[in-house]
């Protein structure tokens, strides 16, 4: 005898109180979809032959808010509640009478061993499982904890299975970000740490006096500490034009002595704190003996990029003489060997009749 002869006609079922409460079918989405479902073309049968123990366990996991599905009869068919719908997506509209092997046929064999052991008559729980699913009709990597517990027969036979799952991709992607996010601050930390130590060290071999290494060392870590700030939402790239703002911004005074020109250019974090450091070198050597120590001088600074191939030129005029010094400094490595290294590139400061001139030639990095 079945527990109900027609969804049509629901029974009534007693509470703790004594108090008698009516199942509907037509209480929520999936309920709806269950009674209206043509199940003569499933192993399962009409609704009205399902048998009692089976309806209790529709009943239940229909009253549920939590994802829930179950699969019963030899061939596992899905029947599944409403919460449980957006875990299969697009395949949501052919699920539903289903077996479990074919709606969740790309995770199968993940999952298999997992079922063998419910069916076995022991439940199961995993925690965070990944699991590669094209339910979207695209590859994506999910997460999951969830259980699987036998369900029994009127007869007392394991007979199928109920899965509650809750998907937790959101909360597992989470803490990864977080965790790159982490590993990103430590290798800048290192990186910050290591270009600190050049300059300082570089800065202390070449000063004349003490005076003159603490006026550079401390200007160079402002000018360093200056072109991190550009990532102190630890965004992973820069603009070349605020990476150029940063780094010249005392400079530029609205008087056009500094002519830029160049398109916007998204700088990998290293490079940017190169180029800001090379363009403070040519600033302050330009300030103090440069083209931007008279009133007449003029800086043009123009960069370009044509795939991942980058150039970025200074060219000093108007200024005094210059010469080629007797003996390169911490700042003529800096710009010409230490930046250029960032870039995979080279780098060459030309000391010309009508000034300065500095070029950059390399390639950008993701």
């Amino acid at each position: 005898m079945s527990f109900m002869t027609s969804p049509a006609r629901p029974r009534l079922l007693a509470n703790a109180s004594h108090e008698v409460v009516e199942f509907s079918w037509t209480d929520g989405r999936m309920a709806q979809a269950i009674a209206g479902f043509d199940w003569s073309r499933t192993p399962l049968g009409p609704i009205g032959g399902w048998p009692v123990s089976m309806m209790a366990a529709l009943r239940i996991m229909l009253g549920q808010r939590h994802p829930v599905c179950m699969f019963w009869g030899p061939d596992l068919i899905l029947l599944y509640n409403d919460a449980y719908a957006p875990a299969l997506g697009r395949r949501e509209a052919r699920a539903l009478g289903q077996p479990f092997r074919r709606i969740w046929a790309d995770i199968w064999d993940e999952v298999q061993p997992l079922v063998d052991e419910a069916l076995s008559g022991r439940g199961t729980y995993s925690e965070e499982m990944r699991l590669i699913m094209t339910r979207n009709g695209f590859e994506e990597e999910t997460f999951w904890t969830f259980s699987y517990n036998p369900l029994y027969d009127n007869d007392g036979r394991v007979a199928g299975l109920m899965a509650i799952t809750v998907e937790v991709t959101p909360v597992v992607m989470a803490r990864r970000n977080q965790q790159i996010m982490q590993q990103e601050l430590l290798h800048r930390v290192k990186n910050i740490l290591s270009v600190t130590s050049t300059v300082v060290t570089s800065s202390l071999r070449t000063a004349g006096s003490i005076e003159e290494a603490r006026d550079s060392v401390g200007a160079r870590i402002m000018a360093l500490a200056r072109s991190q700030g550009l990532f102190t939402g630890l965004g992973h790239c820069a603009d070349i034009t605020e990476v150029t703002a940063q780094a010249i911004g005392a400079h530029l005074d609205g008087s056009d002595r500094i002519r830029l020109s160049g398109p916007s250019v998204p700088l990998s974090s290293q490079q940017a704190v190169g180029v800001s450091l090379a363009l403070y070198e040519l600033a302050t050597n330009a300030a103090k003996y440069g083209a931007l120590s008279v009133p007449e001088g003029a800086v043009d600074l123009w960069w370009s990029v044509e795939g991942n191939d980058f150039e970025l030129d200074w060219r000093e005029s108007g200024g005094p003489g210059v010469v080629a010094p007797e003996h390169e400094g911490f700042g003529s490595r800096l710009v010409n060997a230490i930046v250029p290294a960032y870039f995979d590139g080279e780098g060459q400061t030309e000391y010309l009749d009508d000034g300065l001139h500095y070029w950059l030639r390399g390639r950008l990095t993701p």
